[in-house]
């Protein structure tokens, strides 16, 4: 007579299997591995010709792309396979059952490799959300305090904090290019760069306005408060890109003394700068570098990532994801609602993923969102 509780473990292993089966199929498709594979086959055939070294830009690029494709195909053609060796365990352990016995060091085998499976699909689709074609780069990152006073300043400086402590978790480097104090307390604005892979596709998803509701520790009647601060975010292009020229008779450029929560970092000198785009009104400012040239320097890349923004959304005459949508920052436009008070609660209004861990989530711990926003996204795709 078969053991009832490996004929249980059988059936749970067959049913993940279908179901991580079906997963496969549905990445397959999003993914578009059928065209991957024409487009890799055709750059192979291109890398393969003598004559390829000829220009050497071009070279490159067949080459770059060549090796990212072949490393995505890779991976996925890695999950198939898998996929057939749990399919070759379950049919052994399912022989050894009909047979009238149960071979449990078979069933433990199976379920852990169900088990690496898994978290391999897993971490393939959390990774097939940043397929946008500046999700790699690195991200400009602008907060603004909106409506509600000294409480929306003190909320932007928290959520500089929240990024923040989100990229160390994450391993990513993080750069204060500009700050504005606000009258009283926090922040009225900040700048950061956050460096790091897929900076720029993950925060592309905190991209709105952020809802504060709490007891204001600036009112002496200890009366409830909601303010509001907006994230505004842009991938870097690097150095060397030449998406957009900027004609320098085109720029006002001030210099100013540096301050802020720049700390150290900052140099009390005149070095910052502040660069207007005179033809769209565009500003930006650096303040953090060590000098007036490497100021100039970094703010002339952060208007160029802007400027690259600017001109994207015009050619698709709508903001499409890329940009996103910029709303009013203030009541009825939020993204998120963080409240503390009466009641503890973080709710993202786009995708309804909740948590009353307020406090968590202020730290740094936004991955959920992040990553149930991106999957909306697709969907919507």
């Amino acid at each position: 007579m078969a053991d009832p509780k490996a004929e249980a473990a059988q059936r749970e292993a067959l049913a993940t299997l279908d179901e991580l089966e079906r997963r496969w199929e549905a990445a397959a498709n999003y993914l578009h591995i059928a065209e991957h594979r024409e487009r890799a086959n055709q750059l192979s055939q291109e890398a393969a010709s003598p004559d390829l070294w000829g220009d050497v830009d071009h070279a490159r690029e067949v080459t770059k792309e060549l090796g990212r494709l072949s490393s995505q195909l890779e991976s996925f053609d890695g999950l198939r396979r898998a996929l057939d060796d749990c399919a070759v365990l379950a049919e052994f352990s399912g022989q050894a059952l009909a047979d009238g016995g149960a071979d449990w060091s078979l069933l433990d085998e199976l379920r852990e490799a169900i088990g690496r499976l898994e978290a391999d699909l897993t971490a393939l689709e959390t990774q097939s959300l940043l397929s946008g074609p500046y999700d790699e780069n690195d991200a400009i990152a602008e907060l603004h305090a909106g409506a509600g006073g000294t409480d929306a300043q003190d909320w932007t400086e928290m959520l500089l904090r929240m990024y923040a402590r989100w990229a160390e978790r994450r391993g990513f480097g993080v750069e204060i290019d500009e700050v504005t104090e606000g009258q009283e307390a926090g922040l009225l604005s900040a700048t950061i760069i956050v460096k790091g892979p897929f900076a720029y596709g993950w925060l592309s998803a905190e991209r709105g306005v952020h809802r504060l509701v709490r007891i204001s520790p600036f009112d002496s009647q200890a009366r409830r408060q909601t303010s509001f601060a907006s994230l505004e975010v842009t991938p870097l292009l690097p150095d060397d890109s030449h998406e957009v020229e900027i004609d320098e008779r085109d720029l006002r450029i001030d210099t100013y003394r540096s301050s802020g929560a720049g700390g150290q970092h900052v140099n009390k000198t005149d070095s910052a700068i502040r660069i207007t785009h005179l033809p769209t009104g565009l500003v930006v400012s650096c303040q953090n570098e060590r000098s007036q040239h490497q100021n100039r320097a970094r703010a002339m890349q952060i208007l160029a990532a802007k400027l690259a923004e600017r001109a994207r959304a015009e050619r698709q005459a709508a903001m499409d994801t890329l940009t996103g949508e910029r709303a009013d920052n203030a009541w009825g436009s939020q993204i998120r609602s963080y409240v503390q008070a009466p009641y503890q609660l973080v709710k993202d209004h786009r995708t309804e993923v909740e948590t009353g861990n307020v406090d968590a989530v202020l730290d740094g711990d936004i991955d959920a969102f992040m990553e149930a926003e991106l999957r909306r996204q697709r969907t919507h795709r």
